[in-house]
């Protein structure tokens, strides 16, 4: 068996009737039966202490607003308000305005003009060859005559 010797404690003796050392006895005291608050105390009629009821209130309650309140009667509110009634009625036209005299917007019609014509030829234009085109053929004293355009 090991032979254990007896250790003696280091430094000041502590004086178990000190002012600290039964403020240290209270707080363990108090913290094994969780009655020790640390930190600031709380103002329960504080203006933040009451915000924060009524948004847990309103959180239970189903209709929880988060963040800043709206003023229905700022600028943006009420441009809002005129885009939304345009966008019911249809009025509201998205997107930048067409110039109708634009090059592209003239070719466009253009276009349109010939679809509606029947004249308009899709795909590539083909290319024209260097060979003659024989019209016609001409068998005249066994020679042939051939008419080349």
């Amino acid at each position: 068996m090991k032979k254990v010797e007896k250790v003696e404690k280091r430094g000041r003796k502590v004086n178990p009737n000190s002012a600290r050392q039964l403020r240290l006895k209270e707080l363990e005291a108090k913290r094994a039966n969780g009655e020790l608050k640390r930190g600031r105390p709380v103002n329960p009629n504080s203006v933040r202490q009451l915000e924060m009821a009524r948004k847990i209130f309103n959180k239970e309650a189903g209709y929880e607003t988060r963040g800043r309140k709206v003023d229905p009667n700022s600028a943006r509110q009420i441009r809002l308000k005129e885009l939304e009634a345009k966008r019911a009625n249809g009025e509201l036209k998205l997107g930048r305005p067409v110039n109708p005299n634009s090059a592209r917007q003239l070719r466009l019609a253009e276009l349109e003009a010939k679809r509606a014509n029947g004249t308009l030829r899709r795909g590539r234009p083909a290319k024209k060859s260097k060979k003659l085109s024989i019209n016609k053929i001409e068998y005249v004293n066994n020679f042939i005559d051939v008419i080349a355009v």
